[in-house]
């Protein structure tokens, strides 16, 4: 769904700024916020799309998400943010390839070793999976330098999806 959201996003941008011109009764200005020519307008929608930043807010809410979701025992609802969590962070790496090499064995190892606990709905193998996520997470923190970001279990939900 997050790659549709940013298709969508980037398609709806590329008809705005095709159709930019200034004269549109813009607000901010005779020109609107978005000025320069067509490369330029979209260096600044992509700024406003965010690169890895970005990725790491929703990657947080799709661990909070999975983490309470294997609490629970549903499944099906971890399966999702599995997914999903896998998902932002392939965008977030296409956006940011330097990144890749400390995302590896994240991508390769530890989001698949989640995926098989949830799939053999095992409570024991996803709690222990669901740990070494987070001790995966706060390892590539370490290397990209930003040790500073420490992941630790969530106590409260936030949100009202059970």
């Amino acid at each position: 769904m997050s790659r549709n959201i940013i298709t969508i996003t980037l398609a709806a941008a590329a008809i705005f700024v095709s159709g930019c011109n200034g004269d549109h009764g813009s607000p901010v200005g005779s020109e609107g916020w978005l000025t320069g020519d067509v490369n330029e307008k979209f260096e600044t929608v992509a700024d406003h799309i965010g690169g890895f930043g970005k990725a790491m807010w929703e990657v947080d809410y799709r661990f909070q998400e999975l983490w309470w979701a294997g609490q629970d025992g549903n499944w099906e609802y971890a399966a999702h943010q599995i997914e999903e969590l896998e998902e932002t962070l392939e965008l977030g790496l296409e956006r940011r390839p330097a990144r890749a090499a400390s995302a590896q064995q994240f991508m390769t190892k530890t989001i698949p070793d989640v995926g098989e606990a949830i799939e053999a709905r095992d409570t024991e193998m996803f709690d222990r999976r669901i740990n070494l996520m987070l001790n995966t997470c706060n390892s590539c923190h370490a290397l990209e330098d930003m040790q500073f970001l420490t992941v630790k279990p969530p106590l409260q939900r936030k949100s009202s999806i059970r």
